[in-house]
């Protein structure tokens, strides 16, 4: 039996539980240490009545230029995990929070030399730039933000008093 047969003989459940891990595993294009589900980016994967498979995913931001590779990613993995009738959808409401990135995936960023986001995304100081943020490098908590951005717009750059090292921060959003 091919892997196509055996995909249509699984219940929707099973098909939408393979379908998740395939998707899971997606790399995000810009920090690919981390997957989209680590980032809380990939919201959902159900199969509909019609036996098609949808993902959904949210962007980190309207902005975010990685979105539609993200998209052509998910929808990829899927095809190559032998779901060829398959789409990617886009989810806005709610929009996408830091509070989302999973433990693992915030382990997986501090160990990759950027800090993640270290309080909830509805945190004033946060918001404003008040945050302590310990180097990644070396973990001292002496820090300085050279730049409102960094590598990319969701993140913003400092440098570690102790240590000299520049790093990117995950800025809470």
């Amino acid at each position: 039996m091919d892997h196509m047969s055996a995909d249509n003989q699984q219940s929707p459940d099973t098909r939408a539980a393979t379908a998740w891990l395939a998707a899971a595993a997606v790399p995000d294009p810009e920090i690919p240490v981390v997957t989209v589900a680590d980032l809380g980016i990939l919201r959902s994967v159900d199969v509909d009545a019609d036996g098609v498979v949808v993902a959904r995913v949210s962007p980190t931001y309207s902005g975010c230029p990685a979105t539609s590779l993200i998209q052509q990613m998910v929808l990829e993995a899927l095809v190559q995990a032998g779901f060829d009738k398959a789409r990617v959808d886009t989810v806005l409401s709610p929009a996408w929070t830091t509070d989302w990135i999973t433990a693992d995936g915030r382990r997986k960023l501090q160990a990759f030399g950027i800090a993640p986001p270290v309080a909830s995304s509805n945190s004033k100081r946060a918001l404003f730039g008040e945050t302590l943020v310990n180097c990644p490098h070396c973990g001292a908590g002496e820090t300085e933000r050279i730049s409102e951005f960094g590598s990319t717009p969701c993140k913003a750059l400092y440098r570690c008093t102790i240590c000299k090292e520049p790093f990117d921060y995950f800025k809470c959003l």
